[in-house]
């Protein structure tokens, strides 16, 4: 299952390296946003549940992934030019759901705030509009690391918190990639992090109080970063919300165990109204990823 793969220009200052799983039988289009200091690697097993039924867009942001030789990094970007690259892209591509995960909830959240027409459904996974006391923890030490480009204990921060549930052997991997990127992936993961906590957080929460499109929110039960308490404020806001907590599971929950995947996939298809099929492929062996997201 090879995507079509191109680079698509943005107001003719980005180029987006994009990947695009097509097929023929799909009448609907998802887009899938990835967390923070990760690439379109990272859903590699969503895609595995999504393809069957709807064409799947992956991209990777200007700094990272296959983006990167694309543009100069020179320039920090700000979560509201991600809400505006991925705006674009929604045009592009003329996508009909959005699915977000982690801490690329903020421009997914600030890209629906602008009620773009296409998008029909979209989905919220493991990101809650709450930071909380493990949330600041995490923040705050990360700012340090992330400042001294200090790559070693930036994989073990990433992995002792919000991926203390992964397996031992997907923690080597998301080690090895969180503990390898350049050096101006941690500058601009740094600027990120000082933007959200210097953000208030009706930026991109009250905003959603003019979306009237069905919204569902994914989180792991024992998930204490982004948590499905927390995750359940977003009732007050959202006029038409629906919520799922994955059983047994922390901030990565279809990446952990297989009954994680499995209860995301029935989740996600249950709510974009697709069939699941008892055929789909299971999750494939963790040597086959090599980047989580964050």
């Amino acid at each position: 299952m090879r995507p079509e793969t191109a680079i698509v220009e943005i107001h003719s200052q980005y180029k987006v390296h994009t990947e695009f799983y097509g097929n023929p039988e799909a009448k609907q289009t998802i887009i899938l946003v990835n967390g923070s200091l990760s690439t379109t690697a990272s859903f590699a097993q969503t895609v595995k549940y999504l393809q069957p039924h709807f064409n799947v867009v992956l991209f990777d942001e200007p700094y990272a992934g296959q983006s990167k030789p694309h543009n100069d990094n020179t320039r920090f970007i700000s979560k509201e030019t991600e809400a505006d690259i991925l705006l674009h892209l929604i045009e592009h591509f003329r996508v009909d759901y959005l699915m977000s995960f982690s801490w690329g909830s903020v421009s997914a959240l600030l890209a629906l705030a602008q009620c773009p027409a296409r998008i029909k459904k979209a989905v919220i996974t493991s990101f809650s509009p709450i930071l909380n006391d493990a949330m600041m923890d995490y923040l705050t030490r990360g700012l340090d690391y992330l400042a001294a480009v200090d790559r070693d204990n930036v994989g073990h921060l990433v992995n002792d918190t919000i991926g203390k549930y992964l397996p031992s052997l997907y923690k080597r991997f998301n080690h090895k990639h969180c503990s390898s990127l350049d050096d101006h992936e941690y500058l601009q993961m740094h600027y990120h992090v000082r933007q959200v906590l210097n953000m208030d957080s009706r930026c991109y929460v009250d905003c959603l109080q003019n979306v009237d499109i069905p919204m569902l929110f994914v989180n792991g039960e024992h998930d204490e970063y982004t948590s499905a308490a927390d995750a359940r404020h977003f009732a007050k806001h959202v006029r038409d919300c629906e919520f799922v907590t994955i059983d047994n599971a922390g901030h990565f929950v279809d990446v952990e165990h297989k009954a994680g995947w499995l209860q995301t996939q029935q989740a996600l298809l249950g709510f974009l109204k697709a069939p699941v099929s008892s055929s789909l492929a299971r999750p494939q062996p963790v040597a086959d990823y090599q980047a989580i997201a964050v």
